[in-house]
């Protein structure tokens, strides 16, 4: 079977775009993505490249599919443009193309690991897959912003998979913004009911899909048979979450606020490494002037931060009760305490 996959970038996240292609090409037997381009540079790119198993879409095109997503476009931040967007990739694939009855919705910045068929063997005869975020207990405060994460998510062409994604998309339109409000953040929080509200909605058990920076500390992640493990389960995908690259060609890997062991840099945060610079040089062989999406490099003062906020990560993980005072800060102020 080919699984359909989706997902959406602009020229910042092209070379994390090129690395999550990499992963499924080594991992994936067989699979289309349907790449969303939010800008033209994107899209330019990624053609000139020529991809196999990839097909571009464009934002006018998307836009002109789903004219309520344009209709809010002046009210939204870019970020949380995206966001509101994200619910209609599915809608178009689905719109766009009868012959397909099961499309996933991919964030660009995952690397995959090994081969995602675990995951949609658990989904069985459900409609919709979602991935729970598994706080660890240092981070528990941050469930406040959603229970769950858009990263991957599976819908299937039946009532009950069209029902969920129509209902998500109508809510989007109406409210998505970078904030906490009414118990309502950006797309991800209308997912926290979702089991409760929509029958045929499955909760991904396998501990391999969804590691990411908040809660690779709670688990042994380590090499066995020549693949990574999480606890039993063989490691499917990663989220980069904030990882940055610099323009002097080094990155930023470790995530501010989050503890990253020597052994899971090792592990985790090197192979995706090692993609990035394939993928820098992948695009500077058709294209040597892109530079999107490096930043400056940080001065003493951003990096004696990010140091403190480091060691802050390490000395929480090794004391959860401490965060309870920042969950009540955070819930008191009001403000999202991670963006995921």
């Amino acid at each position: 079977m080919t699984r359909e996959f989706c997902t959406l970038f602009d020229r910042n996240y092209v070379f994390k775009a090129l690395v999550l292609h990499r992963s499924l090409l080594r991992h994936c037997p067989s699979f289309h993505l349907t790449a969303f381009c939010f800008d033209e540079e994107s899209r330019r790119v990624i053609e000139r490249l020529a991809l196999p198993q990839v097909s571009t879409v464009g934002l006018d095109e998307l836009e002109a599919f789903d004219a309520e997503l344009l209709s809010v476009k002046g009210d939204r931040s870019p970020v949380e443009y995206y966001w509101t967007a994200t619910p209609s990739l599915p809608q178009y694939v689905f719109g766009t193309r009868p012959e397909v009855s099961e499309v996933t919705y991919l964030d660009a910045d995952l690397m995959f690991f090994s081969d995602p068929e675990p995951l949609f063997r658990e989904l069985g005869d459900d409609s919709v897959l979602i991935t729970p975020h598994r706080f660890s207990p240092e981070l528990a405060h941050h469930a406040i912003n959603g229970i769950y994460n858009v990263q991957f998510m599976t819908f299937r062409r039946d009532e009950r998979g069209l029902e969920a994604l129509n209902w998500w998309h109508d809510r989007c339109i109406e409210w998505c913004y970078y904030r906490l409000e009414d118990g309502k953040l950006g797309d991800q929080k209308y997912l926290d009911d979702w089991p409760e509200r929509f029958e045929g909605i499955h909760v991904l058990r396998h501990k391999g899909g969804g590691l990411a920076p908040w809660n690779i500390t709670q688990y042994d992640v380590h090499e066995e048979h020549g693949g990574v493990h999480v606890d039993g389960d063989l490691l499917v995908f990663f989220h980069y979450h904030r990882l940055r690259l610099l323009e002097q060609g080094s990155f930023m890997w470790r995530p501010a606020g989050y503890y990253i062991s020597a052994e899971n840099r090792r592990l985790i945060y090197d192979p995706y490494i090692a993609e990035l610079r394939a993928a820098i040089a992948q695009v500077g062989a058709v294209e040597p002037g892109f530079t999107a999406g490096f930043e400056p490099e940080p001065s003493l003062r951003e990096r004696f931060q990010l140091g403190l906020q480091s060691l802050a990560a390490w000395f929480l993980w090794k004391t959860p009760w401490l965060m309870r005072y920042r969950h009540r800060r955070d819930r008191l102020a009001g403000e999202p305490s991670v963006s995921s």
